[in-house]
């Protein structure tokens, strides 16, 4: 049950991540600036160490980096193969709707918002696994997640917004993106990792998290405001993170 009382935390973040896209948009490049280093630095200072330890008695170091590889490589193809949708169509003709009736932009934002809350629901699952390690990677894990998570609370919302849908509409979307973790979280109470494997699944973490980083969250952050204080707060997410592993 404890699993689920902290997944719980990343449903606040979320919803906490769409409350301040609708209050305090001037401000959300720097949050999220400070978010892609912690997120970088959780998987490589962490995460990463974390993975060899465990899988290094199992694997060869060329095996675990595979992994880090697809995790890289697979949230890359979810990404694009997914996630798309959830971009701009800088082609699309005013006034074109899809086959079902509905405006386009219209029904990309509820396409975008659906597969952001199926990605949360995944970061639950990553919660329960991470906890099924021990303890500490759980911790770590989550806290990966919160950042990550406050960003997927933002883009809910803006997606919404930003296709023409209502403020009730973007808030009952922040409401689903905000219960997802909880739910992935709770399926794992129904399943186990066997502890051979559990250092090839952190590797996999390690691979997404700095995917999320490098692709999601930094240009997300320059893209509202490409100023050199965003820059400095990516740096200060990393230098914090790796203060906070050397002293736990």
């Amino acid at each position: 049950m404890n699993v689920l009382y902290i997944a719980l935390a990343a449903s606040v973040a979320t919803f906490i991540g769409g409350s301040f896209a609708l209050r305090f948009r001037d401000k959300l490049h720097l949050i999220l600036g400070f978010s892609a280093g912690a997120v970088a630095g959780l998987a490589l200072f962490d995460l990463l160490p974390e993975a060899i330890d465990l899988g290094i008695a199992y694997y060869s170091a060329a095996t675990i980096a595979l992994f880090i590889a697809l995790g890289f490589f697979g949230y890359f193809i979810l990404d694009r193969l997914i996630l798309l949708h959830t971009h701009e169509d800088p082609s699309m003709e005013f006034g074109a709707r899809d086959d079902d009736g509905l405006p386009r932009a219209e029904s990309r934002g509820f396409f975008g918002a659906l597969t952001l809350s199926a990605h949360s629901f995944l970061d639950g699952i990553a919660i329960g696994i991470g906890f099924q390690a021990s303890a500490a990677v759980g911790v770590v894990v989550t806290a990966a997640v919160l950042t990550h998570d406050f960003s997927d609370g933002i883009n809910t919302v803006n997606l919404i917004l930003k296709n023409g849908g209502t403020w009730k509409r973007a808030f009952r979307w922040l409401l689903v993106d905000a219960a997802a973790p909880v739910a992935g979280a709770a399926s794992t109470l129904f399943f186990r990792i066997p502890e051979s494997v559990i250092g090839l699944v952190l590797a996999v973490f390690v691979g997404s998290f700095l995917y999320l980083s490098a692709s999601d969250l930094i240009p997300e952050s320059h893209h509202r405001h490409p100023r050199a204080l965003t820059t400095v707060m990516t740096l200060l997410g990393a230098l914090v993170l790796y203060i906070v592993v050397g002293l736990v």
